[in-house]
C-alpha cells in the first residue's frame, strides 16, 4: 500500500502541560522513518533556535515558521496577525496538496485563542485536508468546537511543573 491509499487522521495535543510540539515532533519522526514527507508549520515560534527543529531538519522534514522573534502576550500586535494568518494560508496550501504524508501545525491553537485566526477558517483546513495527510494541531486552549473534527484528541494537564518553583526554561528539555 502506497502513502496515498492510506487514511490521513486529525490529531489535537491541548492543554496546559508539557509535551504538545514534542509529541507532535515524536510523531514527525516516527513518521520519517517509515518513510513519509513532514512538514511542520510553526505559528508562533521564531527566532530562537529550538533542540527539536535542528535534529528534525537532519531527518528530513521541512519547517517553516511564521512567528516574529518575541512572544505574544495579551494583545498580538497587526504583525502578529499578519504573521498568523500567513502561516494559515501556507498550512492551506499543503494540507491540501497531497504532497505531504504528515503536516504539523503547531501552536495554531495558542493564535485561535488569540484572535489572530478566525476558527471557521481552520475547519474548512481540516475538512480540505488531502485524504491521506495526517494532520496535527498543537497549542494550549484548542476551541472545543475543532474536537468534533478531530481523530485523537489529547489533552496535556500540568500536575507539577519545576516553573512553579523558578526553574526556566533548560535547552534539550524545554527549548
Amino acid at each position: 500500500m502506497s502513502w496515498k491509499d492510506r487514511l490521513g487522521l486529525v490529531h489535537i495535543y491541548t492543554g496546559n502541560g508539557k509535551g504538545k510540539t514534542t509529541s507532535a515532533f515524536g510523531l514527525a519522526v516516527r513518521m520519517l522513518g517509515s518513510g513519509g514527507r513532514v512538514i511542520i508549520i510553526q505559528f508562533l515560534k521564531a527566532g530562537r533556535a529550538y533542540g527539536e527543529q535542528v535534529k528534525i531538519e537532519e531527518c528530513g522534514a521541512v519547517i517553516e515558521s511564521f512567528g516574529l522573534p518575541k512572544f505574544v502576550h495579551g494583545k498580538p500586535s497587526e504583525e502578529d496577525i499578519e504573521a498568523a494568518k500567513r502561516a494559515l494560508e501556507r498550512a492551506r496550501e499543503v494540507a491540501s496538496s497531497g504532497e505531504w504524508d504528515l503536516v504539523v501545525l503547531d501552536e495554531l491553537c495558542v493564535a485561535l485563542s488569540f484572535g489572530m485566526l478566525d476558527v471557521d477558517e481552520v475547519k474548512e483546513l481540516i475538512r480540505k485536508k488531502a485524504p491521506h495527510t495526517e494532520l496535527v494541531l498543537t497549542g494550549r486552549y484548542c476551541p472545543e468546537e475543532l474536537f468534533e473534527l478531530a481523530d485523537y484528541v489529547t489533552e496535556m494537564r500540568e500536575v507539577k511543573h519545576p516553573y512553579q518553583r523558578g526553574v526556566l526554561a533548560r535547552r534539550g528539555v524545554e527549548y
